[in-house]
């Protein structure tokens, strides 16, 4: 996939989290990289590379909807619905991000959502699973 611009740099990154394929995914972020979510402390640099490659060895699934994307120089906005899954539990929720994009690798990941949502999904995946 060409990453020539910011907002083709993160939509590759979550595409090859997508697709598990987490060392291409990897080499998008920049060594210094800064991963925020809503709520939680800031992970960052090799932090961030344990924690992805964790989800993988967990078989932690993950998918992205794509609603909206926007560029603005190193800043894309994504609009955008995250599916999260293991094994047959699954849950889906609104995120909007926000990347700053350096020399083609991201330097800040920052994700927002409401923990309502999150829950909620969660526990209707919960529910779905159980019957």
């Amino acid at each position: 996939m060409n990453t020539s611009t910011p907002d083709l740099v993160v939509r590759s990154f979550l595409e090859h989290l997508a697709r598990k394929e987490t060392d291409a995914a990897l080499a998008l972020l920049d060594d210094a990289v800064v991963w925020r979510n809503t709520g939680l402390p800031a992970f960052q640099g090799e932090r961030v590379r344990t924690m992805l490659r964790d989800m993988e060895s967990r078989g932690i699934g993950f998918d992205v909807r794509w609603k909206h994307v926007a560029a603005d120089g190193d800043v894309v906005l994504t609009d955008r619905t995250d599916v999260i899954s293991a094994g047959p539990w699954k849950t889906s929720f609104g995120v909007r991000g926000t990347f700053e994009v350096r020399d083609g690798k991201i330097v800040l990941w920052d994700d927002s959502f409401s923990w309502l949502e999150l829950v909620g999904s969660g526990v209707l995946g919960l529910a779905r699973m159980l019957r």
